[in-house]
C-alpha cells in the first residue's frame, strides 16, 4: 500500500491515529486532521482548481509581452528558436495535462465501478440471508 493511499480523506486506521495523536500534541493538528478526513476530497478539487487558474494566469503571462520585448537576447533566430522550443513545451504541457485529466477520470470511474460492484455483492448476500430465512421459517411452521 502506498502512502497516498494510507493517508486519503477518509476514516482509515493511519489517518484516525494521526488525528488522535494531533489531538494529544497541540489540538489545532488533531481539528486540521479532522478537516482533512471529513472534507478532504473537497479540498483536492479546490486544488486542482487554484492550480488551473494559476496555471492560465500565468500561461497568460508567458504568451503576453513578458517572454517579447523584455527577454531578447538580440539574436532574431535564436529568439526565433527559443520561442519555438517554449512553445513546442506549451503544447507537450498541454498534452500531458489532458493525460492526467484522462487518468483521473480512469481512476475515479475504478472505484466508482468497484464501489458498485461491493454495494451488488451486499444487496445479494442480503437477499439471500432474507431468501434462506423465509425459507427456514416457513418450513418451521408447518
Amino acid at each position: 500500500m502506498n502512502q497516498s493511499a494510507l493517508l486519503r480523506p477518509d476514516w482509515t486506521p493511519a489517518t484516525v491515529a494521526l488525528m488522535v495523536l494531533g489531538f494529544m500534541v497541540f489540538w489545532p493538528l488533531g481539528l486540521a486532521m479532522l478537516a482533512y478526513i471529513v472534507f478532504g476530497d473537497r479540498f483536492r478539487s479546490f486544488k486542482q482548481n487554484a492550480n488551473q487558474t494559476a496555471d492560465g494566469l500565468f500561461s497568460k503571462c508567458r504568451s503576453g509581452g513578458f517572454r517579447g520585448a523584455h527577454f531578447t537576447t538580440g539574436n532574431v533566430a535564436f529568439d526565433d528558436w527559443r520561442k519555438a522550443e517554449l512553445d513546442r513545451l506549451e503544447e507537450e504541457r498541454r498534452k500531458l495535462d489532458e493525460m492526467r485529466a484522462d487518468f483521473d477520470r480512469y481512476v475515479r470511474e475504478l472505484r466508482r465501478a468497484k464501489d458498485q460492484e461491493e454495494f451488488d455483492r451486499f444487496m445479494r448476500d442480503r437477499a439471500a440471508e432474507r431468501r434462506n430465512g423465509d425459507v427456514t421459517s416457513g418450513a418451521s411452521g408447518v
